[in-house]
């Protein structure tokens, strides 16, 4: 009878088998870490920290720019005459009253009253726009949405400009307000009793309205969306139309103390960040947070500047799922 040596066949059989399954514990992809897995360490550092926003923009004339109350209070108008020419120092078009004390409203010298905003006579607050008034001649104009407004509405002392293939960058002083104005009211001028014969002589006379009708009329400003307008220097070159970048600085901090963005959970007003202990453990820590570049981010307070934070920081919470999620009786 012949004998079959089948060992060596299940030794093979065996090894092949162990070349394509590992033994030991399951393996993970090593490109990616598991979740809380602290890749590196950081500690806080000291810079000067600057924010800045750009806005697209273009070269336009005679732009609407809005004047706002400087207090609270009660607002009362000046009838304003139209000028003949530019005016060369500034119109006074309102006054805002406020505990007996008057605050004027003044158009700046190089622009014209445009219309009201509000009813004469009105209670207004501080900062809002009460009257329009309009620029003579080229400055820049950059629309805005409502998440840009608030980033620069108290940032427009520091702004710079670049015309598209033009001059550039020069400094662009920001006229008036960047909220949105409603459509400008130019009151009416009182109506006269019309004399159509001067009192003592036989001479024929005009009618009033006729008079007036002969004068330049005022025409009301249009409405505008949320918008900065900026004049650039007399020595710039300015082209109607022209499309530009307007750059507005939103905020400064000297010596700053910041740590990369990776390392806190939040971006703006409070944040998390996880300090290591000396044991390797994390006790995550409160902070609250200030301007961010994209790259760092401002710690004004919750940590000294001695701690070592993990990177990436703390994982914010999941939304719960199942039962706990669903609404209170459903």
């Amino acid at each position: 009878m012949r004998k079959i040596v089948l060992a060596p066949l299940c030794a093979l059989v065996t090894i092949g088998v162990a070349a394509c399954s590992p033994s030991g514990p399951e393996q993970t992809n090593p490109e990616l870490a598991p979740r809380g897995t602290t890749m590196t360490k950081v500690k806080p550092t000291r810079q000067d920290l600057t924010t800045k926003l750009t806005i697209a923009g273009k070269v336009e004339m005679n732009p609407t720019f809005g004047l706002v109350a400087p207090v609270a209070g009660q607002v009362r108008y000046f009838d304003v005459a139209t000028p003949t020419a530019t005016p060369t120092k500034p119109t006074r078009v309102a006054t805002v009253w406020k505990d007996g004390a008057p605050h004027y409203v003044e158009a700046p010298a190089g622009s014209t009253f445009g219309g009201r905003l509000v009813d004469d006579k009105a209670t207004v607050t501080e900062g809002m726009p009460v009257a329009s008034a309009k620029h003579v001649g080229y400055a820049l104009v950059g629309d805005i949405d409502g998440t840009q407004a608030y980033k620069i509405s108290g940032a427009l002392t520091d702004v710079t400009a670049q015309i598209k293939n033009g001059p550039g960058p020069f400094p662009c002083t920001v006229l008036g307000t960047v909220a949105a104005l409603p459509q400008g009211t130019v009151p009416e001028k009182p109506t006269q009793t019309p004399e159509t014969r001067t009192q003592g002589t036989g001479e024929q006379q005009a009618p009033p309205q006729q008079q007036r009708n002969e004068e330049p009329q005022q025409q009301p400003t249009s409405p505008t969306g949320l918008r900065v307008v900026c004049t650039a220097p007399a020595d710039v070159q300015m082209i109607n139309g022209a499309t530009a970048s307007i750059e507005v600085t939103t905020g400064k901090s000297a010596q700053a103390l910041v740590v990369p963005v990776e390392a806190v959970a939040g971006q703006q007003g409070r944040g998390k960040v996880d300090v290591l202990q000396e044991d390797g453990t994390r006790r995550t820590v409160d902070v609250v947070l200030g301007l961010t570049d994209g790259k760092v981010v401002e710690v004004k307070s919750g940590l000294t500047g001695d701690e070592e934070l993990a990177v990436p920081g703390p994982n914010l919470p999941e939304p719960k799922q199942g039962d706990d999620a669903k609404p209170a009786g459903s």
